[in-house]
């Protein structure tokens, strides 16, 4: 099978959010930094929130999350690139996150 991947940009009506979002195998991935800009939140808050959707077991890790390599700048040398892992949610995450953000913002 062969996977198809793409990138789209998201960006709020009022264009205070935008969102390079990476499009592959029908779903849409994005990652925790994304996430927070798409949410409005802290790290430590959409940390807490995912680990709590996988205690519950609302989702599987398995399903939802995907590492992809990225290439980046090395921060300390000067013209040397590195390579990280960065973990991608897919819109199952999203869509769970936003519940949350929902439950929470009814109970005030």
């Amino acid at each position: 099978m062969r996977e198809s991947s793409n990138i789209i940009i998201y960006s709020s009506e009022d264009g205070s959010t935008k969102l390079d979002v990476k499009l592959q195998n029908e779903t849409l991935w994005l990652s925790q930094k994304q996430l927070c800009e798409l949410f409005g939140k802290s790290k430590s808050t959409i940390s807490g929130h995912i680990t709590s959707i996988f205690e519950d077991e609302e989702l599987q890790r398995n399903s939802v999350v995907r590492n992809y390599r990225t290439t980046t700048q090395h921060g300390a040398i000067e013209g040397k690139m590195q390579t990280t892992d960065v973990k991608y949610y897919n819109l199952d995450m999203i869509i769970a996150l936003e519940d949350v953000a929902k439950m929470l913002k009814e109970k005030k």
